[in-house]
């Protein structure tokens, strides 16, 4: 082993985030020839976990794999429902319905993407029916089916991906038991200092209330809005995106499951915000997200309650937050992963995508004791296009809005956005064409069904598509509609294929 290689990880807080970074660092680094690296992770039972991140995208999938983790036994374990996309209800206008599924809208026409063909026939007949009927994971989520795509199959029925909805908490036990099983080691304790190298400004130990001391080379901080090390210990500054985010509270509840397991999550826009529901197999995860300039608690917390679709399981939680990102999540020998490096809001379930994103970028740049600035300046460089891709393509929900019944709504219209997201929205509306400025992050498909579902009707599409015969391009999506309800139609529902991995075999 290399005479400076990290021998010591401490990862500060446990939860979600903890336990992500935990369960892979164990996995490459622990029990390994040469002494390996030990892996340890301090949480105290004293501090809750915000764990309403029950919601995924497709990449989890991806973050799971690379564990080895077998998906039955994860679905049992964290009594996981299968993720075909997000209904979205209220949204643009009230009484607006659509559906950002996660696929493309089937194979294209021509050379040109699939959405084009559709603007042509769409401007040619002056109505059609809407683009989300040729994708086969919307489609799938109207029928309440789900199967996974196979690539077996012709390739209009794989033209779909899912991600999953769980219990956080379950999934963050899961993975601590995956990462203590490969060596890494847990301390309960409260800490209550941190230790700094007086001249490189290194973090070198946490102590805990108990006394105890806890060296190491890399700290990882997963302690949440706190920012135990990032910001309290070093400095790292906030940049606070609330004027474009208004949004700055929750209220969280659980409550028994109705019939009928949706394989997606629902998001309902309110007077001064939005309400989730998440199905999961033992019950359904309810938040209402809000501003509370527009709206009191009180009120905000009776939305909640009013729309829920079983009894309340527990009481709720409210939750305090304001939108933003660190300045910089790797300072030194420290790096940010979760709430403690920056926080969007629970809209399109980035939050774990972001820690899978974090932790895999980490790896990728692992770092000596030396821990490199360059290192740190590139993590820094590629999370922060992350952090304000996504929060560009959380803005757009609101901006995009025709809604005047409320201030909120009337606010989030007239409100100010980026550059970037402007000129993606400008683009999109004259010529139908989607500007992807991180390559890593939402998909053309994703960003063509949320402005047409928000009403964005492009004035023109891509003069190419006008090169093919206007009847076989009628042809082609007429054909394509009919192959997509057959296979959705010969697929279990989704309730029946969880029940296949939850039912006892009768062997």
């Amino acid at each position: 082993m290399n005479d400076n290689a990290i021998r010591r990880i401490v990862i500060v807080g446990g939860g979600t985030a903890g336990w992500m970074t935990a369960a892979p660092l164990a996995q490459r680094l622990a029990n390994k020839p040469g002494g390996g690296c030990e892996v340890i992770l301090v949480e105290s039972a004293e501090i809750g976990t915000i764990g309403v991140g029950e919601s995924t995208l497709p990449t989890i999938r991806f973050y799971n794999a690379a564990l080895g983790l077998d998906q039955a036994d994860f679905i049992r374990k964290t009594k996981a429902t299968f993720k075909l996309g997000i209904e979205f209800k209220d949204w643009g206008h009230l009484g607006n319905r659509f559906f950002h599924g996660f696929g493309d809208f089937g194979p294209s026409a021509g050379a040109q993407p699939s959405h084009m063909y559709w603007l042509r026939l769409a401007k040619q007949f002056n109505t059609m029916p809407a683009l989300e009927n040729w994708s086969v994971s919307s489609m799938m989520a109207r029928d309440m089916k789900f199967t996974p795509p196979s690539s077996q199959t012709p390739a209009v029925t794989d033209a779909y991906s899912y991600g999953f909805q769980f219990d956080a908490g379950l999934y963050a036990n899961y993975l601590r038991d995956y990462a203590v099983a490969r060596g890494a080691q847990r301390i309960e304790g409260m800490i209550v200092e941190a230790e700094q190298h007086p001249e490189t400004g290194f973090v070198t130990a946490v102590r805990l209330r108990d006394g105890r001391r806890i060296e190491g080379d890399l700290f990882i901080d997963c302690s949440g809005f706190r920012g135990l090390l990032i910001e309290g210990l070093l400095k790292a500054g906030y940049d606070d995106w609330s004027d474009q985010l208004p949004c700055n509270s929750a209220w969280t509840v659980p409550c028994a499951s109705s019939p009928g397991m949706t394989p997606y999550t629902r998001a309902t826009a309110r007077e001064a915000g939005w309400v989730w529901r998440i199905p999961l197999q033992h019950r359904t995860g309810n938040g209402h997200v809000y501003s509370d300039a527009f709206t009191t608690d009180e009120g905000a917390r009776q939305v909640l309650e009013d729309g829920l679709d079983g009894a309340a399981l527990d009481e709720p939680r409210q939750l305090r937050f304001v939108t933003g990102r660190r300045r910089k999540s790797w300072i030194k020998n420290c790096v940010a992963i979760g709430l403690s490096a920056g926080f969007i809001e629970p809209l399109e379930s980035t939050s774990i995508h972001l820690i899978e994103t974090a932790v895999g970028k980490l790896i990728e740049l692992f770092p000596d004791r030396d821990c490199s600035a360059s290192l740190a300046d590139e993590f820094n460089r590629t999370m922060g296009i992350r952090y304000e891709s996504v929060r560009d393509f959380i803005i757009l929900h609101y901006k995009l809005t025709k809604r005047d019944d409320s201030e909120f709504w009337r606010y989030c219209a007239g409100m100010p956005v980026p550059d970037s997201l402007r000129h993606q929205i400008e683009l999109f509306r004259e010529t139908g064409r989607v500007a992807i400025i991180d390559p890593n992050g939402f998909a053309e498909p994703s960003f063509v069904a949320m402005l047409m579902g928000l009403g964005v009707v492009p004035k023109r599409y891509d003069p190419f598509v006008d090169q093919m015969d206007i009847r076989a391009v009628h042809g082609h999506f007429a054909g394509l509609r009919d192959l997509v309800r057959q296979v959705v139609g010969r697929m279990p529902e989704h309730g029946a294929y969880i029940a296949g991995f939850t039912t006892p075999s009768s062997s």
